[in-house]
C-alpha cells in the first residue's frame, strides 16, 4: 500500500514510498536532487523514485513504485544503457550504481543521467571524422596513380638518351597534361565532398571506348604491360565517366600484378544493354573465406600484408566508382585457377 503524497487529485510530483523503510528527511533528498534517483530493493523492485527518474523512464511514480527495475546494478561501476520511452523514443542514460541501508532496509542505488544529446554529438562527430579519414584515405590513393605515371613521363623528357622528336616531346607533354588535369579534378571534387558531408560529386557520363582506355591504362602500368593480353572489340562503348572507368580498370590491373600471375587478360561481352569488362590473372585465386569482405574499405586477405604495399582501398573505391555510373563491381573465380574481377556498365547507345 502506498502512504498519499498529498489530497485526491493532486498531481504525483514527488518520490512515492513505502512507510515501513525510509524516513521524511531521506525522501526529501531524493526529491531535491536534479538527476534521476531510484532505490532498488534486493528482489530488484523498485522502492523510490525521484521526479526527474520518472521523467527518465517515461512513467508516473504509481506505475514504477513495486515494479521490476529490469537493468542489473553493480555497485561502484557507471554504465551506459538505452531506455525504450513508452512512446517509442529513446533516451541513453549514464546510470551509477552504489548501495546503502535506509531505516535497516538494504537499498541499491541507480543515479541516472540523460546522456542521449552528448552521445548523438559523439556519434556525429564520429561519423564526421570517419568521412574525413575516407577522404584522405581516397585522396591519398587516387593520386598515387596519376602521380606515379607523370614521374615517368618527366623522367623520359629529362632523359638525352631518348632522343625524342618534336611530335613525341608533344604528346609526352600532352600525357602529363592530361594526368596533372585528373589530379585537379579529383582535389576538387573531394574539396566539394568534404563540404557536403562526404558525397563525391560525379561528373558528366559520355561514351568511352573501352579499348581505347585499356590501353592507356596499360601504357601507364610501364613493362608489366607486356604480361597482358587484350581481348575486346574496338567498338565496344560504355557510358561512363572516362577518368573513372580508368581508375577502375588501373585499379584492377595492379591488383592482377601485384596478387595475381600471367597470363593477366582483358576481355569484353556486351549484351542487353550491359558491357562486361573481365581483368583475369592466373595466380592462386582469393581465399573463400575472404570473398564477401573483397570489396570493403581497409581489408586485405591474411598472409598478404608483408608482401606488398596496398592499402586496402582499391577494391572499395572500384565498387564505388562503379555504382556512380550505373553498374556493378564484383568477383568471380578463374576457370582453371586464378581471379577475375569483373565491371558491369551500361552501353553507350549506338
Amino acid at each position: 500500500m502506498r502512504e498519499p503524497d498529498g489530497p485526491p487529485g493532486a498531481p504525483d510530483t514527488g518520490p512515492s514510498r513505502p512507510t515501513d523503510f525510509a524516513a521524511e528527511a531521506g525522501y526529501a533528498l531524493v526529491s531535491a536532487l536534479a538527476e534521476g534517483l531510484v532505490a532498488v530493493d534486493d528482489q530488484g523492485v523498485i522502492r523510490v523514485c525521484n521526479p526527474a527518474a520518472q521523467e527518465l523512464l517515461g512513467r508516473p511514480a504509481s506505475e514504477l513504485i513495486g515494479s521490476p527495475f529490469g537493468h542489473p546494478l553493480v555497485g561502484g561501476r557507471s554504465t551506459e544503457i538505452d531506455l525504450v520511452q513508452p512512446g517509442g523514443g529513446t533516451r541513453v542514460v549514464e546510470m551509477r550504481a552504489s548501495t546503502t541501508t535506509v531505516s535497516g532496509q538494504r537499498l541499491h542505488l541507480a543515479v541516472l543521467r540523460d546522456i542521449t544529446l552528448q552521445r548523438r554529438t559523439w556519434e556525429q562527430l564520429e561519423a564526421e571524422l570517419d568521412v574525413q579519414g575516407t577522404l584522405i584515405a581516397v585522396m591519398a590513393h587516387e593520386i598515387r596513380n596519376p602521380l606515379a605515371g607523370i614521374g615517368l613521363l618527366i623522367d623520359m623528357l629529362r632523359d638525352p638518351s631518348e632522343d625524342l622528336t618534336a611530335d613525341e616531346r608533344k604528346e609526352t607533354l600532352d600525357r602529363v597534361a592530361d594526368r596533372v588535369a585528373r589530379l585537379q579534378s579529383l582535389a576538387d571534387r573531394l574539396l566539394t565532398a568534404a563540404r557536403t558531408g562526404g558525397r563525391l560529386p560525379h561528373p558528366p557520363r559520355e561514351a568511352v571506348p573501352v579499348l581505347e582506355v585499356a590501353l592507356q591504362c596499360l601504357a601507364d602500368l610501364g613493362e608489366r604491360s607486356r604480361e597482358a593480353h587484350v581481348y575486346c572489340d574496338a567498338g565496344v562503348q560504355v557510358l561512363a565517366d572516362r577518368g573513372e572507368l580508368a581508375e577502375m580498370l588501373v585499379n584492377y590491373l595492379q591488383n592482377a600484378f601485384r596478387y595475381g600471375a600471367p597470363p593477366i587478360e582483358i576481355r569484353t561481352t556486351d549484351a542487353d544493354g550491359v558491357v562486361e569488362i573481365q581483368v583475369c590473372d592466373g595466380g592462386p585465386g582469393i581465399p573463400e573465406e575472404f570473398v564477401p569482405e573483397l570489396f570493403e574499405r581497409f581489408t586485405r586477405a591474411k598472409g598478404i600484408q608483408r608482401h606488398t604495399d596496398g592499402s586496402g582501398l582499391g577494391l572499395w573505391i572500384v565498387r564505388r566508382l562503379a555504382q556512380a555510373n550505373d553498374g556493378e563491381a564484383y568477383y568471380r573465380p578463374g576457370k582453371p585457377r586464378g581471379s577475375c574481377f569483373c565491371l558491369r556498365l551500361p552501353q553507350a547507345p549506338k
